[in-house]
């Protein structure tokens, strides 16, 4: 018997899919998801998902080795489609018989799904349109990720509610759907399953967990922090191909801004490519990223976060996070005594 049954029977579909307890996935957080806050997440029923990021294929394959060591239930890899290593990086998740591969950033490509369904996992990946999330399902996707604009990191113009509204009615019932993006209660996940979601991403509400290696001054930036503070990036130039990114306003993100100059000068000057500005523009996130989670550099580093940041007012264990979660999500569901 489960203690959540009403959340459990609407979960059913994505906790099957994804072979853990729960259907709640850690979205992938460069610097944040990995070895240790991935197993916290799996070992307390949900599903981790270790962000690859920038990573070579020898660190791919290190931190996969060290996360197997922590915990024996399943966990994801989250693979940037832009990664000039992309296949490389499969290859070493179809070594270590990775059992579901996230495939982020943008369309994936030519070949990339066929090679990680080839040695049997499973291929989630995100869309911010039907049509594009009905050709990735046609092309053998297994499950997909929508995304609203309130998540932290790299996000898409539309909210939650509304892609929640326009995806599930047309996809849930043929299609593993997850729900991600400003979700911080169970109250939230309760009525994206009622809607039809397979399950839910949360990433902001973990990045502070007691298992994160984040810096401490990481976490109590988060702790300080209202929704209002967690703001998206201005694109300067509309030839550059910034995908904005929500995160707390400090001087990192006025830093970001004269980056963009800086990058349109030099594909003025012919001294860069668009693909190339592109991976300036990565660099620049990852590198201000990394300031701010691991030196804890929270004034110039990037400290990417959802909108539901006010939320996260205190260090919990994952384990804590995921019960009180499932609580509040039965509690709702129970109250509007719709299922059982």
């Amino acid at each position: 018997m489960t203690a959540y049954p009403k959340t459990a029977a609407l979960m059913a579909r994505g906790a099957e899919f994804l072979g853990s307890r729960y259907a709640i996935l850690c979205g992938a957080m460069s610097w944040v998801s990995e070895r240790n806050l991935v197993s916290a997440i799996s070992n307390a029923g949900g599903f981790g998902v270790i962000a690859c990021g920038a990573m070579s294929p020898e660190l791919l394959d290190a931190e996969i080795a060290a996360t197997r060591a922590l915990t024996d239930r399943p966990f994801g890899v989250n693979l940037i489609t832009m990664h000039p290593q992309l296949f490389d990086l499969i290859e070493v998740t179809k070594r270590h018989r990775v059992s579901h591969v996230v495939l982020a950033g943008g369309i994936p490509p030519k070949g990339s799904v066929e090679a990680i369904k080839e040695f049997g996992a499973k291929v989630l990946v995100f869309a911010p349109t039907i049509a594009l999330a009905k050709k990735l399902f046609r092309s053998g996707a297994d499950a997909l990720v929508i995304e609203g604009s309130e998540a932290g990191g790299h996000i898409g113009p539309v909210s939650t509610g509304v892609l929640a509204q326009e995806f599930l009615p047309e996809l849930a019932e043929d299609h593993i759907v997850f729900v991600a993006g400003g979700i911080g209660r169970g109250e939230a996940m309760a009525s994206y399953l009622e809607m039809g979601a397979a399950g839910v991403q949360l990433g902001t509400r973990f990045a502070a967990a007691a298992e994160s290696i984040a810096h401490p001054a990481f976490k109590k930036a988060f702790f300080r922090a209202n929704a209002r503070d967690a703001i998206a990036s201005v694109q300067v130039d509309p030839r550059l191909p910034v995908i904005p990114v929500r995160a707390l306003k400090n001087k990192g993100t006025e830093e970001f801004t004269a980056k963009q100059i800086e990058v349109a000068h030099a594909l003025d000057a012919g001294t860069l490519d668009m693909a190339a500005a592109q991976l300036e523009i990565e660099h620049f996130w990852a590198g201000a990223l990394r300031r701010a989670v691991i030196d804890g550099d929270v004034e110039r580093g990037s400290v990417m976060a959802g909108q539901s940041v006010g939320l996260v007012t205190e260090e919990l264990p994952v384990a804590t996070i995921i019960s009180n979660l499932m609580g509040e999500c039965e509690t709702a569901l129970a109250g509007r005594g719709r299922i059982g």
